[in-house]
């Protein structure tokens, strides 16, 4: 059974989405907030925090910001899902910016997930509430005392699926966002 490119792009889309999901639970359920496990050296550690707002843990005007966070957040993804779909049923997308752009979407709705339903399941807080949990630390130059100089943000692999899916798409494919219709036509 051959699949199409759209079937393949929602698989791709669901794998994307249960790894970060099977990670994040993983943590949350078998680590402490604040834990730091060495996995190579000090170079890279599982580090548990919980994330209130959006990148880096920036925060977004209490409450009601992270109400309209989590509202962003869902009408973005359903925009790039529309888009992802329109690109691919015209056909003039190639199969490279999908994935980009699946990647990207794929990212973003794991993040969701955290915020929509883990305040409900760890119960503590009510649906579009919950916390984004994070748990890759790359503590790559530190100085004489041992602070880290670079790089300091604690991320998930939802985050690194924007991240992969943004630079794969601007290093190969930034010609396809710079076309200009009217000269296609």
């Amino acid at each position: 059974m051959k699949l199409s490119k759209g079937a393949k792009l929602i698989i791709l889309g669901i794998v994307l989405v249960v790894i970060d999901q099977v990670i994040k639970v993983l943590v949350k359920t078998n680590m402490f907030m604040g834990q730091q496990i060495p996995v190579i050296g000090e170079w890279f550690r599982l580090c548990y925090i919980e994330n209130e707002g959006m990148a880096f843990g920036l925060a977004l005007g209490g409450k009601v910001g992270k109400f309209l966070l989590s509202l962003f957040r869902i009408i973005l993804s359903g925009g790039l899902i529309w888009w992802i779909s329109s690109l691919n049923r015209k056909g003039k997308a190639p199969a490279g910016v999908l994935v980009g752009l699946t990647m990207i979407t794929a990212g973003a709705i794991g993040n969701i997930v955290d915020c929509l339903f883990y305040g409900v399941i760890w119960d503590y807080a009510p649906v579009m509430f919950g916390r984004v949990v994070d748990m890759f630390y790359f503590p790559i130059i530190r100085d004489a005392m041992g602070n880290t100089i670079f790089f300091q943000p604690v991320f998930n692999f939802a985050d690194s699926c924007v991240t992969v899916g943004v630079c794969y798409l601007i290093i190969f494919h930034w010609k396809f966002f710079t076309k200009d219709e009217e000269t296609e036509a």
